[in-house]
């Protein structure tokens, strides 16, 4: 009798020990969500142009409208060649439109010592450009303006370089005609302008190709 008195006992012990052990498992733990992550499902702050995967920099508006394109960046092995394709020399002035973080400008003042100016809508964007600048030591050469390039000033440029896209190039083309002077050479990275203005000279540089055409005379 004592012997199954104490079986009964053994067994209603392990039966209270896997119910703890159960209670156990089952009971919920804080779920951990490391800090600056945000739910997925929460709308975007629309108060604020975030910047690209990388950027320190945080623009506090908006861009004034939709850029055109996703920016980019020129791999520098690009960004020399289209240089050398344009023969910038030292009494050149340079414009770069849609210019990003300012990489062709920058290279410009700094190899040849050369005025360069930047165009690009993103807020974010010109803050990169002017600290790249400033780090290269260039800021009294390269300027980078805020706005929306088929608006901006651009007669007093002897090169032009571009990284946008064909159809762009395009509808640009009538204002690089009309407000360049003739003699201005205007660099393209991979697009041309279709059928609307053949290229003098086309290069591969590094899976990447460049186009060169100068202004014609009126």
């Amino acid at each position: 009798m004592n012997a199954i008195r104490s079986l009964a006992c053994l067994l209603l012990v392990l039966a209270l020990l896997s119910a703890c052990s159960d209670d156990t498992v089952g009971a919920a733990e804080p779920a951990f969500e490391p800090a600056g992550v945000v739910d997925e499902a929460a709308p975007p702050d629309s108060g604020a142009t975030a910047a690209s995967p990388g950027s320190p920099f945080e623009a506090d508006a908006p861009p004034a409208r939709t850029p055109d394109v996703i920016y980019v960046p020129t791999p520098q092995p690009v960004v020399d060649a289209m240089l050398e394709m344009a023969g910038v020399g030292p009494d050149d002035v340079l414009y770069d439109l849609g210019s990003g973080d300012g990489r062709i400008p920058v290279t410009a003042a700094q190899r040849f010592g050369i005025r360069a100016v930047g165009i690009d809508i993103n807020p974010v964007r010109i803050q990169e450009a002017n600290a790249n600048a400033e780090e290269a030591g260039v800021t009294d050469k390269v300027t980078f303006i805020e706005g929306d390039l088929f608006d901006a000033y651009i007669s007093d440029a002897t090169v032009v370089t571009l990284y946008l896209l064909q159809s762009l190039n395009v509808r640009l083309r009538p204002k690089l005609l009309s407000e360049l002077q003739p003699g201005t050479r205007i660099v393209s990275h991979s697009f041309d302008m279709a059928n609307e203005w053949e290229p003098e000279e086309t290069r591969e540089v590094e899976g990447s190709m460049i186009y060169l055409w100068t202004v014609p005379e009126r």
